[in-house]
């Protein structure tokens, strides 16, 4: 018999973005049934036990409604921290309908090899199309784990 050595068991631990994506499908389907005319943009995990939920809706972002969609998300408390934020000037953007309105608008985005930052200049139902570093970069939104709206400053 030889030297024992350890044993290790490699178990799948979800990543940080796949969590997102399985709470931005729950509480998306929560919140926007239960406050017609609200919409989730995105769910951004801050901490293994707090996450911010990115709400819109046609009238605006008001302390009221971050109070009616966090009482919707109560169940959540129990086991995280739970923000309820407006978009805010670097609004994320995760659905194809997001990209679509953001045609010529500049973004940053992350998949999980590269970040990428430039002017929207396609968007369809598959995929985003941005003009970055003197070409344009074709990244289908399953790739994406963030995407944001940014500022150009003049100069840059």
């Amino acid at each position: 018999m030889g030297a024992q050595r350890p044993f290790f068991v490699r178990s799948e631990v979800p990543n940080v973005y796949d969590k997102e994506r399985t709470l931005q499908d729950e509480i998306s389907g929560k919140v926007e049934e239960a406050l017609p005319g609200v919409e989730v943009l995105a769910v951004e995990l801050s901490g293994p036990e707090r996450f911010t939920v990115y709400v819109d809706r046609a009238d605006g972002v008001d302390l009221a409604l971050c109070e009616r969609v966090t009482r919707v998300l109560s169940d959540y408390l129990r086991d995280y921290g739970v923000d309820v934020s407006s978009p805010g000037p670097e609004r994320p953007l995760r659905k194809p309908e997001h990209f679509q309105r953001a045609l010529g608008r500049h973004v940053k985005l992350k998949t999980q090899g590269r970040k990428v930052r430039g002017e929207v200049t396609r968007a369809d139902d598959e995929t985003v199309t941005v003009a970055a570093d003197g070409g344009e970069v074709d990244i289908p939104y399953g790739e994406i784990v963030r995407g944001n709206l940014i500022e150009e400053k003049e100069g840059r």
